[in-house]
């Protein structure tokens, strides 16, 4: 017999604990990064959420697209004023935002999980005013923080069998606006508002690494503000954690900065052991199959 059968049959049969742990669970998954401009990369991410779909996981895809904005805004022509390293959004600048990331980006992930044998509706923040903002910033334009969050569409997506992929755009609370959301910021928003058991934020690093330069795997809330209080959490690294903590502190059981760049992350992180990333919550341990109320 195949020696990658065998090993097949026992990698399977060592999840079954997991795989029992988080069906029926809702896991909001922020997909990001360099991985949604490489084709194999989008169709193995594709192909994870078809199968935590398969097995009973509720995935909820909340996606980014900076590379592809920064590409159409220099296209056209269009210039970016910065305010303290934050780009202006202004309206011509939210309007390519709204196009690429409802547009091109959110439907190359549909197509991509539908191509794999899911199903997946697109939508963004502004459908059935599933994410209501104001402006974060008044010197950046339409950057929305949201303030209300009506995630019943998403629920009902999920109940039909339905992976919602939804892009990080907000209507305003006044006069129709629009406004550009950080996709971390929005996952965070919408795993909140579930109550997800999980929200997998899928990032180019590893994780959150202590100061001896080594990844964290398991952290608790204090040590995050401990981290970002003495310098080891810093740069980019703030605001994911943040969002971890906001999340966290709305309802979500878990928060895990995880390395989208290794293969098949999200699985590993649910359905093994160890996991993937750093696994940020009030409890130490990452999962205890034996006792599924953790």
């Amino acid at each position: 017999m195949n020696r990658d059968w065998i090993a097949t049959a026992r990698t399977l049969a060592e999840a079954l604990p997991y795989l029992q742990r988080f069906s029926n669970s809702l896991v909001v998954v922020k997909f990001g990064g360099n991985a949604m401009g490489d084709d194999d990369a989008m169709a193995e991410f594709a192909r994870d959420m078809v199968l935590m779909r398969q097995v009973g996981v509720n995935p909820v895809v909340v996606h980014g697209g900076g590379p592809m904005i920064n590409d159409m805004l220099k296209k056209l022509g269009i210039v970016s004023e910065w305010v303290r390293g934050k780009r202006v959004t202004d309206k011509a600048t939210v309007e390519v935002v709204e196009m690429i990331l409802s547009g091109l980006v959110n439907k190359r992930i549909v197509q991509a999980i539908n191509d794999e044998g899911g199903r997946a509706v697109g939508i963004s923040g502004k459908d059935d005013d599933l994410m209501v903002c104001v402006a974060d910033d008044p010197e950046l334009g339409f950057v929305g923080r949201p303030v209300e969050m009506n995630v019943q569409v998403i629920r009902d997506l999920c109940a039909a069998g339905i992976i919602p992929v939804i892009a990080p755009v907000a209507t305003g609370m006044a006069d129709n606006e629009t406004f550009n959301v950080n996709g971390d910021t929005a996952a965070g928003a919408i795993a909140g508002a579930l109550k997800a058991d999980r929200l997998l934020l899928l990032t180019d690093v590893p994780g959150v690494k202590g100061k001896d330069g080594e990844v964290l795997t398991q952290i608790t809330p204090e040590q995050v503000r401990e981290m970002i209080a003495d310098g080891t959490i810093a740069g980019g690294m703030i605001p994911k954690t943040e969002t971890a903590l906001a999340a966290l502190d709305q309802g979500v059981r878990a928060v895990v900065i995880l390395d989208g760049r290794l293969p098949n992350a999200s699985l590993l992180e649910l359905f093994t052991e160890h996991g993937a990333g750093s696994i940020i919550r009030s409890t130490a341990p990452r999962v205890t199959p034996t006792h599924p109320d953790e």
